[in-house]
């Protein structure tokens, strides 16, 4: 049985982003005079998941595995089909593979913390080339199964497949891709919003703290990734 012991614990801004998409989910009920429960639920896992993944913690997968869930069926209904098939036939497996790949590549046998490491020059190119032929096929996809975003959910399910891999395997270079992300779901969450789409507000205000907290990250993993120590013990 594993005992975790060196438990890196959260640091104020960390706490910022937590406290602060339930100050705003909350909010966000309180004007729209409904609470939309799973929507709540859903930013609120989110944003503790990726806070640890920042931390590089492995107990973000339990976090994600209720995040990823809920944010399936939340992106069905909006008829995001890329989104939910990303998170209902990837996401979702990618958690258990996650959590026992981590697992091996903790820093100690009782640590929840892991070792970061980089790609190479060659590497970075191909994951460039890779990124921008992936999208542009999965865009033509969505289109012809009538996605009403095909372009900007093409491009956060392709991207988010190669981050979440490059994430499994610790690799720094996952951050940039998530910033991305963020920045493009932010834009489609926007106008299904706007189309009056329901929980789209709280997706919104969810991808915001993602986006934060992606940026943190990068920064994180950048200087820790480059001497080989092990992230935020």
């Amino acid at each position: 049985m594993t005992h975790f012991r060196h438990i890196n614990t959260l640091k104020t801004f960390d706490w910022f982003l937590i406290g602060g998409v339930v100050f705003f989910s909350l909010l966000y009920s309180i004007l729209s005079g409904s609470f939309d429960a799973m929507g709540t639920i859903a930013g609120v896992t989110g944003v503790v998941c990726v806070v640890l993944v920042a931390k590089g913690n492995i107990f973000n997968y339990l976090f994600g595995l209720i995040n990823v869930t809920l944010y399936a069926w939340i992106s069905f209904k909006a008829e995001l089909y890329g989104d939910a098939l990303l998170n209902a036939l990837y996401y979702l497996p990618m958690q258990f593979a996650g959590w026992f790949t981590w697992m091996r590549k903790r820093s100690s046998e009782e640590s929840v913390t892991i070792i970061a490491r980089r790609l190479s020059r060659n590497q970075r190119y191909i994951l460039t080339a890779v990124s921008v032929v992936t999208v542009a096929a999965g865009a033509v996809f969505l289109d012809i199964l009538n996605d009403p975003q095909p372009v900007k959910d093409s491009a956060t399910t392709i991207l988010s497949i190669i981050a979440m891999f490059l994430m499994v395997k610790v690799y720094m270079e996952q951050w940039i891709l998530w910033v991305v992300v963020n920045v493009i779901s932010i834009m489609m969450w926007s106008v299904s919003y706007i189309e009056g789409e329901p929980h789209s507000m709280l997706m919104v205000i969810m991808w915001v703290f993602y986006l934060v907290n992606s940026v943190n990250g990068w920064i994180l993993w950048i200087k820790l990734s480059s001497n080989g120590q092990s992230v935020l013990k």
